[in-house]
């Protein structure tokens, strides 16, 4: 069974965030970029399932510019088998990444695809979901455990209520939360055989995709800085106060 794993290079969780002084968007300007955390666990859970004998090929995905390779190659390192640039320099929007990983799917014919469940830099929540729909598969999204087997899914899923279990037949999207898994670092060993691993780039024009955007970004601000709290004597003053000042009750 071959599984697609879509990854995607965001500013490191470590990093503080800047906007620009014009307010058009983020400063990426010499900061720390890292594969998202979620994809981290996706491309994890995929190779823990080769490691089991259920997967045979694990194909690393990510779209974007010329410097997402270095996201690929850590996807290598870390154990997958070969990955797959869609190489532009058109911003990346959610319907968009999930067409192009249609257009891979088919050409791919893999039976399972895996995806962080959303990304640390727009927290849309949206491609595995859009990219279900576009092939007509069903999908586990957040899910907090995985069991394959004789071609049927057993998928843990983590929802407000707490848990829920599905049972799916394959092929399927998953979508990944965070009590997946813990990913593996990449020994330097590995590090140094992803250098040999094939990487292969393609436009999206040559599968046959418009990646124009159809959003736009008006502007960019920093979230308003939180006010101090204050003390109060007694319940009954919190009630006024809420009722007066917060007008919440």
């Amino acid at each position: 069974m071959k599984v697609l794993v879509a990854v995607k290079r965001v500013v490191d969780f470590n990093v503080k965030v800047r906007v620009k002084a014009d307010g058009s968007g983020v400063d990426t300007a010499n900061v720390k970029m890292s594969m998202n955390p979620f994809d981290e666990i996706a491309v994890e859970e995929a190779i823990r399932l080769k490691e089991k004998g259920v997967a045979t090929e694990v194909v690393a995905v990510s779209c974007g510019i010329t410097a997402c390779q270095e996201t690929l190659r850590t996807a290598l390192a870390i154990g997958a088998d070969r990955a797959i640039l869609v190489e532009t320099d058109v911003e990346m929007q959610p319907l968009a990444v999930a067409k192009l990983l249609r257009a891979l799917v088919d050409k791919e014919q893999p039976r399972l695809v895996i995806l962080g469940k959303q990304a640390i830099d727009d927290d849309a929540n949206q491609v595995g979901q859009m990219l279900a729909a576009l092939l007509g598969w069903p999908q586990a999204t957040f899910a907090s455990k995985v069991d394959i087997a004789a071609d049927k899914a057993t998928v843990m899923r983590e929802i407000d209520g707490g848990l829920e279990t599905l049972a799916m037949p394959l092929p399927l999207v998953i979508t990944t939360d965070l009590r997946l898994n813990e990913p593996r670092y990449a020994t330097l060993p590995n590090i140094m055989k992803a250098k040999k691993k094939p990487l292969e780039i393609v436009k999206p024009d040559a599968l046959g995709v418009d990646v124009t955007p159809r959003l736009a970004t008006l502007k960019v601000v920093e979230p308003p800085k939180r006010k101090g709290g204050g003390k109060v004597a007694d319940v009954k003053e919190l009630v006024a106060k809420l009722r007066n000042e917060a007008k919440v009750i």
